[in-house]
């Protein structure tokens, strides 16, 4: 059996790995894929898998785009960190969903579900399903994460945006918690965060910074046309906005 892997956050695709190979020791993993253009080239050159394990948000858009290109016959099994999003699709198609943080137990039981569709215990047309779903979340607004995952001791945690003061890239990609924790992420650069992030509640303010705006205490302006935000206690960070950037991000502070 081949099961392909369509998950953009390293760290849960690792958990989530590690869950499948425990329940189907014999199952061949394909991905974890992170993007819609990548699992398109996968589909273009390999033969369709037995099951999908797919998130919905990707790092370039979301996986349904992928299944309007493909059409696959196959079941789905769709992870989503939105309890919000597009549930009640899921719920009239029948198509299996897991929130995540995804609970074992719960893994377990779409697994089986899969099994007895596989022995033929459940009469169901997968493809037409996908057509259903595929409509009903047509024209549904882009969803942003508002949660994300990092490292603390030896857990995986989630953390939750009004959690997070502000990411920063220093070799790795660190989130900083508005309680001034650091924590350790797998993200690969402060793009992709940015692409994932609603822009109403980030900004990047430089090569280094990505900012909560909840976690802005202020700004003020320098001599030479720069701007110096201030973060909330007990963030002690200063962060410099460029001369260029300078108008956009008043205009960003100021909306709303």
């Amino acid at each position: 059996m081949t099961i392909l892997m369509i998950e953009d956050e390293p760290l849960v695709a690792k958990t989530l790995e590690r869950q499948v190979r425990q329940l189907e020791p014999e199952a061949r993993l394909e991905g974890p894929l992170a993007s819609v253009k990548s699992a398109l080239d996968w589909f273009e050159h390999h033969p369709e898998p037995d099951l999908i394990l797919s998130d919905v948000q990707l790092s370039d858009g979301v996986s349904f785009d992928i299944y309007r290109e493909t059409n696959p016959r196959c079941p789905i099994i769709f992870t989503t960190a939105y309890d919000e999003y597009a549930i009640r699709a899921f719920k009239l198609n029948s198509v299996d969903y897991l929130l995540k943080p995804i609970e074992p137990e719960e893994l377990r039981a779409a697994f089986e579900k899969f099994h007895r569709w596989q022995q033929g215990g459940i009469s169901t047309d997968f493809r037409e399903q996908l057509r259903d779903l595929l409509s009903d979340v047509s024209g549904t607004a882009r969803k942003y994460k508002h949660r994300f995952t990092a490292h603390y001791l030896r857990n995986i945690v989630p953390v939750r945006e009004e959690e997070v003061g502000y990411f920063c890239r220093n070799e790795l990609i660190y989130l900083y918690t508005a309680d001034g924790q650091k924590l350790v992420t797998d993200y690969h650069s402060l793009d992709e965060l940015e692409e994932l992030t609603d822009p109403n509640v980030f900004i990047r303010a430089n090569r280094q910074y990505l900012l909560n705006l909840n976690a802005i205490a202020g700004y003020q302006s320098h001599y030479s046309g720069k701007l110096i935000v201030s973060l909330k206690k007990p963030l002690h960070e200063e962060v410099t906005i460029s001369k260029e950037k300078a108008a956009q991000f008043r205009a960003w502070f100021e909306q709303g």
